[in-house]
């Protein structure tokens, strides 16, 4: 019995930190995003009426929103819609209301989306909660604010506030503030115990971050309660960074007819990445190929990826102590601390970037041409990690140009390498063995783009 319980506890710690890390990371490209940034993914969508003609927007004028929240946009650097906006927004907006579970990661301009359906819906003349947003953690909940108070500073009767750890509201306080963003277990003490939110009067719903909601403990449960209290009109939309079958099962269970927003797969672009692997027997035989590399192209930046927060480190010492300019990057820094080093790395300030997963997903830095995964990524059970190689190397290559992968690879490490690149063969071209004389005809290839 008590081995058991010191399993599960260790489970849960692991669960636990992998959904931080989650949660962080969304954080993370939130706040490197300073103004939208474009994303060339392809949307697919499917009606939920195929009879109602579907549209799609190239400016914000086109949807006729009210004056006052048009000129926030413009004031927050969105010149245009984004691929996600030109076709969510039309659905989010059309009267009647429709509902909504759109696939779309940090970046894609779907926070501003949702939060322009907010506003837009809001009636500022009437002091209650109109519009209830569900975020995974207090520090997503703030973030998803600023928004709302940025798009709507011009919106003078609209006001926000937060249900989240902390915010005490004493039991019968009449809540005037017209958009509510919060968590979901204070959200349900607001609506059951303290009888602070009336969810009947709620005209838009939106739960963020579904793929990290249903895998907190609880909150799967709690977003189902909060929304089976919310009237029959009410708008709700669903927004995931992933579309796994349980995802897909809980927006189902708790968005009703809805429209579904859907990219296509990111593995579409690995065609433009040439891939190549150096058989290695130690990690100090896996710096000399590094090196060997490092000092042959000098078009523009590279990412080398490392498993653990120790490599990382040792790594960028080594590399520092050979004259180079390297930034690091790992679940050690505060969240802000990421920002700042990501945009340093950004701005071109450091042409290595050493890192680990924290920085595989959602960051797009247009001059990276190369990424080295120091160590192949694999799961908690040794297995390869698909998703994270995927992430990894589609950090170059982005916007349809060349872009180069090296992967260092211990021998008993290749039945890895190669079940990676089976899983991949759909989409991707061979994963070959690195000959050097090989960088010549590389480099130029980089060159031109």
């Amino acid at each position: 019995g008590g081995i058991t319980k010191l399993v599960q506890s260790i489970q849960l710690i692991i669960r636990i930190y992998w959904l931080l890390d989650l949660a962080e990371n969304s954080l993370l490209n939130k706040l490197i995003r300073k103004s939208l940034v474009e994303s060339n993914h392809q949307v697919e969508v499917l009606q939920r009426d195929p009879s109602s003609p579907l549209f799609s927007v190239k400016t914000f004028e086109e949807l006729h929103l009210k004056k006052e929240l048009l000129q926030g946009i413009y004031e927050m650097g969105f010149n245009r819609p984004s691929k996600i906006q030109e076709t969510a927004l039309p659905m989010m907006l059309a009267d009647p209301p429709q509902n909504l579970i759109a696939q779309s990661q940090s970046g894609t301009g779907k926070t501003a989306a949702f939060v322009l359906a907010m506003l837009s819906r809001v009636n500022g003349a009437e002091k209650f909660p109109q519009c209830l947003c569900l975020a995974p953690t207090y520090e997503l909940a703030v973030q998803t604010g600023q928004v709302v108070e940025k798009m709507g500073k011009r919106c003078v009767n609209t006001r926000v506030t937060y249900a989240v750890r902390g915010n005490r509201i004493p039991r019968g306080t009449k809540i005037e503030e017209q958009i509510i963003i919060g968590t979901p277990g204070t959200v349900l003490d607001w609506c059951f115990k303290l009888r602070l939110l009336d969810a009947k009067k709620i005209s838009v719903f939106v739960l963020d971050e579904a793929d990290v909601m249903i895998d907190t403990q609880g909150f799967l449960d709690q977003s189902v309660r909060i929304q089976r209290t919310l009237p029959q009109d009410c708008q709700m939309l669903l927004f995931s960074a992933t579309f796994e079958d349980a995802v897909l099962r809980f927006a189902e269970q708790i968005i009703p007819d809805p429209n579904i927003i859907k990219l296509r797969r990111e593995e579409m672009t690995l065609t433009n990445i040439r891939q190549y692997y150096f058989l290695c027997e130690n990690i100090q035989d896996k710096y000399k190929a590094l090196c060997n590399i490092y000092g042959s192209i000098t078009v523009g930046q590279a990412i080398i990826f490392c498993q653990t927060r120790r490599n990382a480190k040792w790594l960028s010492q080594e590399l520092t102590r050979d004259g180079h300019k390297v930034s690091v990057l790992s679940g050690e820094l505060t969240v802000e601390q990421r920002a700042a080093v990501i945009q340093r790395f950004r701005d071109g300030k450091e042409k290595v970037l050493v890192t680990t997963n924290v920085c595989a997903r959602g960051i797009d830095v247009k001059q990276v041409t190369i990424v080295v995964n120091f160590k192949l990524p694999t799961n908690q059970l040794r297995c390869p990690d698909f998703e994270t190689y995927l992430h990894r190397i589609g950090r170059t290559g982005r916007f349809g140009k060349k872009g180069l992968a090296f992967n260092m690879v211990e021998r008993h490490n290749l039945p890895l390498l190669r079940s990676i690149e089976e899983h991949f063969s759909e989409y991707s071209i061979p994963i070959k063995p690195f000959d050097l004389s090989d960088l010549p005809s590389v480099a130029e290839e980089l060159r031109q783009g």
